[in-house]
């Protein structure tokens, strides 16, 4: 299959998830009239996020302007899997835009809450604490199977491991703001994926 077909569709899927994502996190700062510090997760976790964050979308851009500029990580999947990164993709940003749709004027850049964040347990929250880094990461993930290129999946991981470092720092936050009420809603939920 041309080469071609692979990277206009993974632009296709990268550039509809990160406008959906944009999208609902200007919305969610023009609704609650607040803009949140990055610096609540502290100096070195923003840090490794604005360097790794950096890397991480470069390499996605560098693969559609010129794909022999990542060769060297090139893997050299079958295509069926490559189509399977397609279809993971788009289930990804069906995904995106179920989770941002959910979450309302909820999303943050970082670990704290909005003053008058109210706890979101509709949608995909029903079953499911943090789909944005289960989703997310998946999402990068089959970009990378699209694009055949071994080193776009390895951040996806990266950034999964990243984001679960931060989750209970989060967590901690939304008991401090919740109480019981967050503590009942995690005994029924789980943390990346439902609880079976």
């Amino acid at each position: 299959m041309n080469e071609n077909i692979f990277r206009i569709l993974a632009a296709l899927i990268l550039f509809t998830g990160t406008g959906i994502s944009i999208y609902f996190r200007r919305k969610a700062d023009r609704d609650s009239g607040e803009k949140l510090s990055r610096s609540a997760d502290g100096k070195p976790m923003m840090m490794f996020i604005r360097i790794f964050g950096l890397v991480l979308w470069l390499s996605p851009l560098v693969y559609l302007i010129n794909p022999a500029w990542m060769a060297w990580s090139k893997i050299g999947l079958p295509e069926w899997t490559r189509w399977f990164g397609v279809g993971l993709g788009l289930l990804c940003v069906a995904g995106i835009y179920w989770l941002f749709s959910s979450i309302g004027s909820g999303i943050t850049p970082v670990s704290a809450t909005r003053k008058e964040h109210k706890l979101s347990t509709n949608g995909i929250y029903r079953w499911v604490r943090h789909p944005l880094y289960s989703i997310g990461s998946t999402f990068i993930v089959s970009f990378g199977l699209i694009a055949d290129i071994w080193l776009i999946i390895l951040f996806g991981v990266l950034a999964f491991i990243a984001m679960a470092v931060r989750t209970p720092k989060e967590e901690a936050n939304l008991i401090e703001k919740f109480g019981d009420e967050y503590r009942e809603y995690m005994k029924r939920t789980g943390r990346f994926l439902p609880k079976f």
